[in-house]
């Protein structure tokens, strides 16, 4: 799939950046850092067995920690380096591609992940294209969380605006994944919105 515009990942970070952050997390992992409290936020919210997409997977470790749960999950990132690196997780089903042109095959998801400030790493004006394809992706009463740094000019009111004008309803966000209240300043946001229906 070719990409529509060059995304800030892509203008900020080299292969050999990449690499360095493939390193970097097996590092954490080998130091016996806990590098999952995404998963154990996102496992409560979900159905068991539930169809999950990890949308800018990374290196997978999200998606694998959920399949761990039980979850079914497939995994999509733009950086070939990063899926390399997903891909030798074999119980995730991995695609290259981006996110402006998302178009899977297949079932709906129940869920749609876009963790570690994949909503601020896109090209700038697709924000609500991409959040128009996570919506097409979900099942009736879908959940769609995104986690991102506030200190980016993607703004939370202006992610609100683009959920809303695509069909997504904000239901919860929280400061931190280990569900720590919102307040204004916080400079974490993760965000819970669903699909309607279901």
């Amino acid at each position: 799939m070719s990409c529509m515009a060059e995304t800030r990942w892509q203008r900020e970070r080299s292969a050999s950046d990449s690499h360095a952050y493939v390193a970097r997390f097996a590092q954490l992992e080998a130091d016996g850092v806990d590098l999952h409290g995404e998963a154990r936020a996102l496992d409560a919210m979900l159905p068991r067995g539930a169809r999950v997409l990890d949308a800018g997977c990374g290196t997978g470790r999200l998606g694998a920690e959920l399949a761990r749960r039980g979850h079914r999950v497939t995994a999509v990132d733009l950086d070939p380096v990063l899926v390399a690196a997903a891909r030798e997780h074999p119980e995730l089903m991995v695609h290259e591609a981006d996110l402006a042109t998302l178009d899977l095959p297949g079932d709906r998801f129940d869920a749609i992940v876009a963790a570690g400030n994949v909503m601020i790493f896109v090209a700038r004006g697709t924000e609500r294209q991409i959040l128009t394809h996570f919506a097409d992706h979900l099942v009736p009463g879908g959940i769609f969380v995104a986690g991102f740094a506030t200190d980016y000019e993607y703004s939370v009111d202006e992610f609100d605006l683009d959920l809303a004008a695509v069909g997504l309803m904000l239901e919860q966000r929280y400061a931190t994944w280990d569900l720590r209240p919102w307040h204004e300043g916080a400079d974490w946001a993760v965000t819970v919105a669903r699909k309607a229906g279901g």
